[in-house]
């Protein structure tokens, strides 16, 4: 049951005080932590307080257990801000925090298909909570906004104000510790606080924060029930009717047949391929539109196995599309070793590495349509496990240093250190930042000693990314478990030794200072 608030109804005034004095808090102490600080466990910690806020400030708080059941949910959920900040763990951060909010009010749904529409109304109603509170408090009868009383009621304060000015300026004349506090005030403290972008930021955090602490959803627009009377059926020979679909099946299955059997010779029987063609290039010219097809593929099951439709009825429609949709899953596959033999060639980038993971949520998606078609579940069904399996490779992908293991695998298949493979790219790992200096340590311990050209642009190379590891913003607000492993790295004997080796040993003295 769908338990918004209404807008006439307003809420009690000792709940009212809990929430408001709870969002000041936060906003306080979103400053405190962010304002001006790199991000690291400081997102964490804000994520950790705002829960508490909610918990606090819900309408009926719950039990202690199922408090530190979301507490725990939610530092869980964060866990990814602690590794390394991203914008893959805000997301699934401020998912946690939605979830909390939605579950402190008694809105979650029971249907876990249901959820991704919950979010959505909920999504859209957060930058318009806090204006709509507003606007409500001061709808109340006694507390109507009008600007002439806002001018009354400043005119009521100039005089005080400026005689009590007066007074103060006496009392420093005639009191030297008075004249010495007045001295000791830091102005431009108070002009900081003054600062519009520290302003924005508030505004910010407090419309977000205001939401989670009294959630509610964006009312459903209420759609008239078609007249059963005049519902159109499509016919047998309508373009998505029995005949058509039929025919479409088969011309389908029959040419994704082809492509599958050419992959299965080439591709994956290693058959030699013409003179003027190598398997890198077979591989580069088929891996992104292949997805391309299977995506197209996808929807076109989707419209064409839709509820009362001709694949609900015709056993030989069905056979047709899982013959077809197994075809996808392994034109899929055929994309991932396609990728593989060209990454093999021209090594690993961060391009490459979202189109391998990219190819593995087709595949599952397509293994799901497969299942919801076996099942006979709805689409919703569809998109609530798409969700769940995309949401499954974004955490554990907010674990990964893909900079690190795109180096480490660039470095253990370069021709210099495997005598296969292309070269070593160093300015592309130049460009991946500091997150590569253990494998460039790797690369520059395993490197010939003739090959000193490669030696010296990786020495310099290495050299750039430790001194913008050491200029990076300090403090125990931007810690993450990715920057002190790499400082626990740069401490090491060996990693001090690799820097002596460039001749010029200033970027690791601020390390031994610390």
């Amino acid at each position: 049951m769908d338990t918004t608030d209404t807008l006439t109804t307003p809420m009690p005034i000792r709940r009212a005080s809990i929430r408001v004095a709870a969002l000041l808090a936060l906003v306080a102490l979103a400053d405190f932590l962010i304002f001006g600080y790199a991000p690291g466990i400081n997102l964490f910690l804000f994520a950790l307080a705002v829960c508490i806020g909610i918990l606090f400030s819900a309408r009926t708080p719950p039990s202690p257990s199922k408090a530190f059941l979301l507490l725990g949910f939610l530092a869980l959920a964060s866990a990814p801000l602690l590794e390394a900040p991203s914008l893959i763990g805000v997301a699934l951060c401020l998912g946690a925090v939605m979830a909390v909010a939605l579950v402190s009010a008694r809105l979650m749904p029971r249907r876990f298909t249901a959820l991704p529409l919950i979010y959505v109304r909920f999504a859209l109603i957060i930058p318009l909570r806090l204006a709509e509170s507003i606007r409500k408090y001061l709808a109340l009868p006694g507390r109507r906004f009008s600007f002439t009383g806002i001018r009354q009621g400043i005119g009521l304060w100039i005089m005080p104000l400026v005689l009590a000015a007066v007074f103060v300026s006496l009392f420093a004349t005639a009191n030297p510790l008075i004249e010495i506090a007045l001295r000791s005030i830091d102005f431009g403290l108070l002009l900081q606080l003054l600062d519009p972008w520290r302003i924005g930021f508030w505004m910010m955090i407090a419309i977000v924060v205001w939401a989670m602490l009294w959630p509610r959803l964006k009312r459903r627009a209420v759609r008239p029930q078609p007249d059963r009377a005049f519902m159109i059926v499509p016919a047998r020979n309508a373009p998505l009717g029995h005949a058509s679909l039929l025919r479409s099946l088969a011309l389908f299955n029959a040419v994704f047949a082809v492509q599958t059997l050419l992959d299965l010779v080439y591709l994956w029987g290693g058959a030699d391929l013409p003179a003027h063609m190598s398997h890198a290039e077979y591989a580069h010219r088929g891996a992104y539109p292949l997805i391309a097809t299977a995506l197209l593929a996808a929807g076109f099951v989707l419209v064409a196995m839709r509820r009362g439709g001709p694949g609900d009825h015709s056993p030989l429609i069905r056979g047709l599309v899982h013959a077809w949709i197994g075809q996808n899953v392994l034109l899929c596959l055929s994309s991932m070793l396609r990728l593989g033999l060209y990454v093999e060639v021209y090594s690993l980038t961060e391009l490459r590495v979202a189109a391998g993971i990219w190819m593995g949520l087709v595949a599952i998606g397509l293994v799901l349509i497969l299942l919801r078609i076996l099942l006979n579940r709805s689409n919703t069904w569809l998109i609530a496990a798409n969700l769940v399996s995309l949401i499954a490779v974004l955490y554990i992908s907010a674990f990964i240093d893909f900079s690190a293991f795109i180096a480490r695998f660039n470095v253990a298949h370069s021709r210099e250190i495997s005598q296969e493979g292309p070269p070593l790219d160093l300015a592309y790992l130049s460009l991946l930042g500091p997150s590569v200096i253990p494998a460039l340590d790797l690369y520059l311990s395993k490197l010939p000693d003739h090959m000193v050209g490669q030696r010296n642009e990786a020495l310099s190379i290495r050299f750039y990314l430790v001194r913008d590891f050491e200029w990076r913003p300090r403090g125990w607000r931007s810690w993450n478990f990715r920057a002190a492993r790499l400082q626990a790295h740069l401490l090491a004997p060996a990693a001090i030794a690799r820097s002596d080796e460039n001749g010029d040993n200033r970027h690791d003295k601020p390390i031994q200072d610390r």
